[in-house]
């Protein structure tokens, strides 16, 4: 991006004229965004709110003299435009009236290609989220993507979740997960808090040993009624798996990050023939 904004100071040492619109390199810089987006989702590792140029406060302005600076003219306080990097300017742009043509054609702009199941599971989380609040953004839409895409094949299911906690009572977490062989298997457990309870639970069902090594919330938008995304990971013998998840609730998102972290950690210690095969199993489960 430096190379992007400051093209009139770098062109003469390419032998340009300085004030040359060619550009320096072959990057294409509206990738930027979505890129580090895809390597926090993958890594598990956050990306700060404060990181230049891909960090959510990179172009926001709260103060009244900012705002009406970037409203006349936005150079000036911004050295690039944030459709530079990939972002959008339309940020409220679907509710609980919309349909799935719309909701697709959507995240196509922004860049998701999926294919008709992951596109029906999507959309089926954007009408729940479209219930719970009045305002559906990018960055919501974006949450959803990025949680239906990038989760590790369903060989755990986690069919519900329930917590009881407070001040004056211990944190006790009930599950139900279906196994790769089909069997739904319940389990409780007693936590220092409602995720550690949770994820006590599941380890007594899943039964694969791991280590918790990293666990995160971040909201993607602000408010209430927010989205919050669950980043953790996990390590097992030495490697490290990652697990995502986004949802109101962000007891359920823990819950959701861990299914699919275990569910990596799951498939490095079967044959690719036997997790394909349960894999089918599940699928033909779901279908019947």
């Amino acid at each position: 991006m430096a190379l992007y904004v400051r093209r009139q100071y770098f062109n003469p040492f390419l032998g340009r004229p300085a004030d040359s619109d060619e550009p320096l390199t072959n990057i294409d810089s509206r990738q930027i965004y979505k890129t580090s987006r895809l390597v926090s989702t993958l890594t598990g590792m956050l990306v700060q709110p404060n990181k230049a140029i891909v960090g959510a406060n990179a172009f926001a302005h709260e103060s009244g003299i900012h705002q009406d600076g970037v409203l006349k003219n936005k150079l000036t306080y911004e050295i690039m435009d944030a459709e530079s990097i990939g972002l959008t300017e339309n940020q409220i742009v679907l509710g609980k009236l919309s349909g799935r043509h719309a909701f697709h054609t959507r995240l196509k702009e922004l860049g998701f290609e999926m294919a008709d199941d992951e596109l029906n599971k999507a959309f089926v989380k954007f009408k729940d989220l479209a219930d719970k609040k009045k305002e559906i953004t990018d960055w919501d839409l974006e949450a959803i993507a990025n949680d239906e895409v990038h989760q590790a094949p369903a060989l755990f299911r986690l069919e519900l979740v329930q917590v009881s906690c407070g001040d004056k009572s211990r944190p006790t977490a009930t599950v139900t997960v279906r196994t790769p062989a089909g069997e739904a298997l319940t389990d409780a457990a007693i936590g220092t808090g409602p995720v550690d309870a949770i994820y006590r639970a599941i380890n007594r069902v899943v039964n694969v040993p791991n280590e918790l090594i990293e666990f995160s919330v971040q909201s993607v938008t602000r408010g209430i009624d927010a989205i919050g995304e669950v980043t953790i990971r996990l390590r097992h013998e030495g490697k490290v798996f990652a697990g995502h998840s986004a949802n109101t609730d962000i007891i359920v998102a823990s819950a959701e990050a861990y299914i699919s972290a275990l569910n990596r950690l799951y498939r490095t210690l079967q044959p690719e023939s036997a997790v394909a095969g349960k894999a089918s199993e599940v699928a033909t489960a779901d279908q019947s």
